[in-house]
């Protein structure tokens, strides 16, 4: 045999394949050759600005212990009570989210979690910071997984609404 045998893709960024294949999206994943755990590894490996990481942060809504989905800018920080505004009726309020709740309701890791292919489908909103860049890259499963996307993609994909959910 020739050549180094090519490993398989995690199961979370062939999860993550699969349906951005489904949807018609023309960027597949890509592995990086380090972990991404972060925004700005992310940024640092792609090559990119911080900002164009479209990082996806994860909330528990209480007391319905629904999975609320933040993909936010990398250079941004999520204001929960914006979030909490726009996700929750009276009397609920929203939660951090531990590795395990993430874990469970996405079916991915704390810094690998996609906007897409979620094991549980989670509320969703799209930071309207996003929309400053033309190309944006978004986790695909896996600390090391990323894929290409605009940020009108990102709503086409998840048809999540676009907030204003960061701190100024």
């Amino acid at each position: 045999m020739c050549g180094a045998e090519l490993k398989p893709l995690p199961e979370g960024v062939q999860s993550v394949m699969a349906v951005l294949a489904e949807l018609g999206h023309p960027h597949e994943p890509v592995m990086l050759d380090d972990a991404a755990r972060t925004a700005q590894q992310a940024a640092d490996a792609l090559g990119v600005a911080l900002g164009q990481i479209a990082k996806s942060i994860v909330f528990k809504r209480k007391p319905d212990e629904a999975a609320v989905l933040v993909v936010t800018s990398g250079d941004r920080r999520v204001d929960e009570k914006k979030v909490q505004a726009l996700v929750c009726a009276e009397g609920q309020k929203l939660g951090r989210a531990d590795a395990e709740f993430v874990k469970a309701k996405t079916g991915f890791s704390i810094g690998g979690v996609s906007p897409v292919a979620h094991a549980e489908a989670p509320v969703t909103l799209i930071d309207e910071e996003l929309f400053r860049f033309e190309v944006v890259w978004a986790a695909a499963g896996h600390p090391h997984g990323v894929f290409r996307l605009s940020p009108q993609d990102l709503g086409a994909l998840t048809g999540a609404p676009v907030a204003d959910v960061t701190l100024r």
